[in-house]
């Protein structure tokens, strides 16, 4: 069964980490992907950029509209995900106690119910 994990942070989290602690923290989640790549439960790891750099994309009478930024107005973004393929809702759930993030702040952990192309 794959799973996403996902991290929520903003730009104000990320500037409250001292450069060494911040170098800490990317170090302790390259060591994470390497350690559940080699078992081949971690399917990928994407950061993603900041919330300014987002898009929306609309389709309205026909043409794409193009805006700035998420849709959602809120503090906090979608600023990582890891794609995970276990064997139970119970490895799942020891893998992302062992995000380095989950230390900081919670991590969010959902089933993937479908995977478009798998059936190829």
């Amino acid at each position: 069964m794959k799973y996403m994990i996902i991290i929520y942070g903003n730009r104000e989290l990320w500037e409250s980490f001292p450069p060494e602690a911040a170098r800490r923290a990317i170090a302790a989640q390259d060591a994470f992907n390497q350690e559940f790549a080699a078992t081949g439960e971690l399917l990928g790891a994407y950061g993603l950029a900041d919330a300014i750099q987002a898009k929306t994309v609309a389709v309205r009478d026909g043409l794409p509209a193009v805006t700035d930024g998420p849709y959602l107005e809120t503090k906090e973004f979608l600023s990582s995900f890891m794609l995970i393929d276990v064997d139970s809702e119970e490895r799942a759930v020891q893998i992302a106690a062992q995000v380095p993030f989950a230390s900081v702040r919670s991590v969010e952990l959902w089933p993937v119910l479908h995977e478009a192309g798998a059936e190829m």
